[in-house]
């Protein structure tokens, strides 16, 4: 697998973030930045994600994506889309009740031309910690399945 990154465009408003390769915990500053950015941004009106090029993601990543997802719901008071044509994707998504988070499209998604990457933020360790803590409680909160599933994670996360 290649290694992830995150790219982003947006115009007046309408933001488009897609990730690439295999997301994983070292990218979650870089996300969770970059979407308090986009929160910031005043003319903020919609964002989707594509995933179409986007081979492997660990659950640090889901949990962000969720996050997303409920801020912009709460906030804003629709669900993002995702774009997403990799078939283990999506078997992954829907295992965690992303189907009532946003508006799943198992297709290509329209590529944006202007997309950049998003410069890599490092993030202490005891900052990573935290992120990687909240972005699974997020995904608890999602379902009793959820919960089972990374309760022990948890357990020795919080201890730590």
């Amino acid at each position: 697998m290649s290694e992830g990154r995150i790219l982003a465009a947006s115009q007046d408003g309408a933001y488009v973030v897609r990730m690439e390769g295999d997301v994983r915990l070292n990218l979650c500053t870089t996300i969770d930045e970059f979407m308090q950015r986009m929160f910031a941004d005043p003319e903020f009106a919609s964002v989707w994600v594509d995933l179409c090029d986007t081979e492997g993601m660990d659950s640090t990543t889901l949990g962000l994506l969720a996050k997303l997802a409920l801020e912009v719901h709460e906030r804003y008071g629709f669900r993002p889309a995702i774009y997403c044509c990799n078939p283990g994707i999506n078997r992954l998504l829907t295992s965690m009740g992303f189907q009532q988070l946003f508006d799943l499209h198992e297709e290509v998604c329209e590529r944006t031309p202007s997309i950049e990457e998003i410069p890599h933020v490092e993030g202490s360790e005891q900052a990573v910690k935290d992120k990687v803590i909240e972005a699974h409680r997020v995904l608890m909160g999602l379902s009793e399945d959820n919960r089972d599933r990374f309760k022990d994670l948890m357990a020795v996360l919080e201890c730590g």
